[in-house]
């Protein structure tokens, strides 16, 4: 549908794809920054296209919106630019907020109300500097942005102030929709509606966001973004000067000028058209600090089915309170670049395909309390603190890390990656979590520095409960329990205080210390379970304060060549060795001794084997031996000559 037949709602895409496939192919696996490829190259190039063909729509606005107001009194109110691609209606400045009446009579064909009580809009909307839109109706409010294989729309704020608001028991609703299928347009390849705040004020409250966005953080689906160029509108300021407030001549000039103009330029009942042109086009990117950020307030809303749930960068002052971000595509609540000074309380992030919460770098001054993170694709929460350059770059960015960011009194619950983890960053919190699931639950790495992660509780991680490795200087693991994990604390290639912590029913170690740890402390903790050991050092190198450590529930199933292992330090080899031979001299000096004593006591001769043989006695041999024995004894006696002495057989 367009206005007067003469173009399109936005930009054409000429595929149209199965929604199924794409929630499917939406939910693939995270990466560390939380971004994931899910599309085809043919397909993210056209929903590139998409983007910057957005960006260059944005930037001829912003330019002719620049010079319009001099062109004549006229160009003060509300107008409508022809891009190509589709209609953009500007609202213009004023101290009264546009509301659902003024853009019914502002754009009649682009905006209109259904028989269900619904509004469908088909014409982008571009908030001005100073101007203010408050979509609101006491009983309920529902507003349907045109989305399609042929193109949709979106709603833009450039300094102004967006409102989105309900009430508990009528909440407003915003979403995309697909006049074909008369649903929820869920194909995000062809581009999809989104609603922006590029600085100025956004304010949402009891209200249902769904469906929105593709490709970019930008263009994700609810986008709160900061400028680059400073916000010269003035929120509050007076209206536009009306005839009142000229004389006669000056109202004459006018008139005359806005005749003149009114042949040049066609009008529709009241409200300008302007054809587009070649323009000078500022710079299209909006995340330099120090610049124009916007400001958001977020109560009690829902927003689900994007494909960033709530996008968040250059902002200051952001509050998040009591809202769902559902089903999102990639990551469900993002700050991504300079954001400060942030809350986000009472806020859950469920089933989204990225990380449920991020906080990416250049993020500082951010506290999440009371929060949940569950059944998301990639990690609970992620908070990274690297710096934006590690030296000279074309940006010239700082090489400092940022932090002073915490997670506090939060839920990480079945998370398909880990349940909190710190990508660098100094002065980072981790408190009085519960975090349940996961491959690991708490990962600090990517040199963080100070790093509090105290007063949580674990259970039921896969691999580490909690892993502090990579660099990370001045951790504090204190105060944690640790209960169904592989290994409870893990700490490599860092250094750590490890103490008060309890550890149960752990499988394979209860604290392991791996790589270069040296100035690490192991002190005053509980641990129990079943593994190879208690506190495992093997693989450590560096000296360690390990002491106090209660491990009399730990049932050691390691081997004995593994026990060897474990105490056969050098030193412990050392000292063996010299008891060894302590014991060896001891034994060989008795068996000395012992020998002494048996010679004194007729111990064989040591040269018995060279004595003379011994001489036997001799024996005599009968020569007659037929006489009778009395006859031979009496003979005998009468010849002793006869008898002759000889050897016997066993004397040879």
């Amino acid at each position: 549908m367009a206005l007067l037949g003469s173009a399109p709602v936005a930009h054409a895409a000429p595929k149209t794809v199965v929604a199924e496939s794409v929630l499917a192919g939406a939910r693939a696996g995270a990466a560390d920054d939380g971004e994931e490829q899910a599309f085809t190259p043919e397909e993210s190039e056209a929903q590139a296209a998409l983007v910057a063909a957005e960006d260059k729509r944005l930037d001829q606005v912003r330019a002719v919106a620049a010079v319009a107001p001099l062109k004549g009194a006229k160009w003060s109110q509300p107008y409508r630019l022809d891009t190509g691609s589709g209609y953009t209606l500007v609202l213009t400045a004023r101290t009264k907020p546009y509301s659902v009446s003024d853009l019914l009579s502002l754009a009649p064909q682009t905006f209109v109300r259904k028989r269900d009580g619904s509004y469908l809009l088909t014409e982008n909307l571009y908030l001005n500097a100073g101007a203010k839109l408050k979509l609101s109706n006491p009983g309920g409010l529902t507003i349907r942005m045109a989305s399609s294989n042929k193109g949709f729309v979106s709603i833009v704020s450039f300094g102004g102030r967006l409102t989105l608001e309900g009430t508990a028991q009528a909440q407003m609703k915003i979403g995309s929709w697909d006049t074909r299928t008369n649903k929820p347009d869920t194909d995000v390849r062809d581009g999809r509606a989104y609603i922006r705040a590029i600085g100025g004020q956004f304010d949402m409250k009891y209200a249902t966001v769904g469906d929105l966005g593709f490709w970019s953080g930008r263009t994700g689906g609810l986008s709160l973004t900061g400028t680059d160029r400073p916000d010269t509108g003035n929120i509050d300021g007076p209206d536009t000067p009306t005839g009142d407030d000229l004389n006669q001549r000056e109202r004459e000039e006018a008139a005359d000028k806005a005749e003149e103009e009114a042949e040049q330029t066609p009008s529709s009942g009241g409200v300008l058209a302007q054809p587009p042109g070649e323009l000078t086009t500022p710079d299209s990117r909006f995340t330099v600090p120090d610049m124009s950020y916007v400001s958001a307030e977020v109560d009690h809303s829902t927003v689900t089915g994007n494909t960033y749930g709530l996008f968040v960068s250059g902002a200051t002052g952001v509050s998040i309170t009591d809202t769902k971000v559902l089903k999102s595509f990639q990551d469900g609540l993002v700050l991504h670049r300079y954001v400060t000074n942030a809350d986000v309380e009472r806020t859950l992030s469920k089933d989204n395909g990225g990380n449920g919460f991020v906080l990416a770098r250049a993020t500082q001054q951010v506290q999440v309390t009371g929060s949940t993170a569950r059944g998301n694709g990639g990690n609970g929460f992620t908070l990274s603190g690297r710096p934006l350059a590690s030296g000279p770059s074309a940006s010239g960015e700082s090489i400092s890390s940022y932090g002073n960011n915490s997670v506090s009194n939060s839920t990480a619950e079945d998370n398909g990656r880990y349940g909190i983890e710190i990508l660098g960053g100094v002065d980072v919190g981790v408190q009085n979590n519960n975090v349940r699931g996961g491959d690991m639950g708490i990962v600090a790495r990517k040199d963080a520095s100070k790093v509090a992660i105290t007063g949580n509780r674990l259970k039921g991680q896969i691999r580490q409960g909690i892993s502090v490795r990579d660099g990370v200087t001045a951790a504090q693991i204190t105060g944690n329990i640790v209960e169904n994990a592989d290994t409870g604390v893990y700490i490599r290639d860092s250094v750590a205080e490890v103490r008060g912590n309890t550890v149960q029913d752990a499988t394979n170690h209860g604290v392991s210390m791996v790589g270069g740890v040296g100035g690490s402390t192991i002190s005053y903790n509980v641990i129990a379970g079943v593994g190879p050991s208690a506190v495992d050092t093997v693989r450590a190198g560096g000296d360690m304060d390990i002491k106090k450590n209660q491990t009399f529930a730990w049932h050691d199933t390691s081997s004995f060549w593994t026990k060897f292992r474990h105490y056969a330090s050098p030193m412990t080899l050392l000292w063996a060795f010299i008891l060894l031979l302590i014991l060896l001299s001891a034994v060989m000096g008795q068996r000395r001794h012992g020998s002494r004593g048996r010679g004194r006591r007729g111990r064989a001769h040591p040269y018995a084997d060279k004595q003379p043989l011994p001489v036997p006695p001799p024996t005599e041999i009968r020569l007659a031996a037929h006489h009778p024995q009395s006859q031979n004894h009496s003979q005998n006696q009468q010849h002793p000559h006869n008898r002759v002495p000889v050897m016997t057989h066993d004397q040879w």
